[in-house]
């Protein structure tokens, strides 16, 4: 079927006259707009969508706004990166099976990636997999994974291959968070919380059937994760955003304000709305899963957008902007940018220019992949992993 905006919003208003959210336990509602395809619509038909264009979902949010709603903040690293790359390169059997509680919120996922000594160069990984019969005995360590306390399914890249470069050597798995040799540990940051989590991984036992993609072809699977995760950050929509609280601020306090305070917030909020528009243009132009490296644009200007603008935030409330609310160690389930005050704002947006690569990483990237200026030397391109030095 072709699906239009017309079409789109009476499937919407059909399913909501046969489940009424006010009477339709939270969780059956979720499950039974995923059975309708009303999840991401852009996704096949069975897997929670219809085959229809990407841009009508936002007609069928309009349509269901005011539902239950599947807590998008909590379940990000499921949505925007594990679902897409399942997508991709999962079997019949690992869409049924992880699409539909991905995203009711039943599962909640995570992502282990980043290792103490592969951050930037994510390549030169060093946790093993190694294959007996029909599993795999994984060993080693990762870290900076945000929600690993509360994820039942982790996305994990492991090498799998040390005689081979270091991007041919890698293979992707889906982690069972559950199973006997996964150890958590929390990484407490400068706003005192600690989203973030060290993770290790001793002869813990994956079946076979939890691989996503070919043995070897880990990287060009993470390639896929990793482009979804900066449009997950810098390109997602947002109904309240930074900018729009410091301008409520200066409206509201007008003993605050200086002219170069004044100046700085009408190039900020230019700023903003530029970022805006470019993320608006880029997810009408995703092809379905499959984003460019475009994304990491939006992503670094997110970055730099959150710090300069927190930092204005903060000069703006003078000697108000230095207090701290809470210093309690916690394990919080989201980040909340907006719901805190100034201080927890400005502490952590520093790590926005880190997490999800390394804004002189997505430079690189920008660079060589869309600019087409010529790539860095790399003169361990070649040589066999097990051979570079650490």
């Amino acid at each position: 079927m072709a699906w239009d905006e017309t079409s789109i919003a009476e499937r919407a208003r059909a399913f909501l006259a046969g489940h009424d959210p006010g009477t339709v336990d939270r969780l059956e509602f979720l499950r039974a707009r995923f059975d309708a395809g009303l999840a991401w619509v852009h996704f096949p038909e069975g897997l929670g969508g219809l085959g229809a264009p990407r841009g009508l979902q936002a007609v069928v949010d309009l349509e269901l706004k005011g539902t239950p709603d599947n807590e998008p903040g909590r379940i990000g690293i499921g949505l925007g990166m594990a679902a897409p790359t399942i997508l991709a390169f999962g079997t019949a059997e690992q869409k049924e099976r992880f699409l539909r509680p991905l995203w009711t919120g039943e599962e909640v996922w995570c992502q282990l990636f980043s290792e103490p000594g592969a951050g930037s160069d994510l390549a030169t990984l060093a946790t093993r997999a190694v294959r007996e019969g029909d599993e795999w005995v994984v060993d080693g360590q990762k870290v900076w994974t945000s929600g690993a306390h509360h994820s039942r399914w982790a996305i994990l890249v492991a090498r799998t291959d040390p005689d081979v470069p270091k991007h041919r050597g890698m293979t992707y798995f889906v982690c069972d968070m559950t199973a006997p040799g996964v150890e958590v540990r929390p990484l407490r940051q400068i706003t005192g919380e600690a989203e973030f989590n060290e993770v290790f991984l001793t002869g813990v036992r994956l079946p076979d059937s939890l691989r996503l993609g070919e043995v070897g072809d880990g990287w060009r699977v993470a390639q896929t994760t990793l482009m979804n995760e900066r449009v997950a950050i810098g390109g997602a929509p947002t109904r309240r955003t930074m900018i729009g609280v410091v301008a409520g601020t200066w409206r509201s306090r007008p003993e605050l304000r200086t002219h170069d305070l004044h100046q700085r917030l009408l190039r900020l909020w230019v700023d903003a709305e530029v970022m805006r528009l470019t993320a608006a243009r880029l997810r009408e132009q995703l092809a379905a899963g499959h984003p460019g490296p475009e994304g990491s644009g939006m992503k670094l200007s997110f970055a730099r957008l959150h710090q300069e603008v927190s930092g204005l935030e903060v000069e703006l409330l003078r000697e108000e902007g230095l207090a701290y609310d809470d210093w309690t160690f916690r394990r919080p389930d989201t980040v909340d940018f907006i719901g805190r005050e100034a201080g927890y704002r400005y502490l952590r947006a520093k790590g926005n220019s880190i997490e999800g690569g390394t804004s002189e990483i997505l430079r690189n990237i920008i660079a060589e992949r869309v600019l087409g200026l010529p790539a860095e030397p790399r003169a361990d391109k070649d040589v066999a992993w097990k051979d570079l030095p650490r």
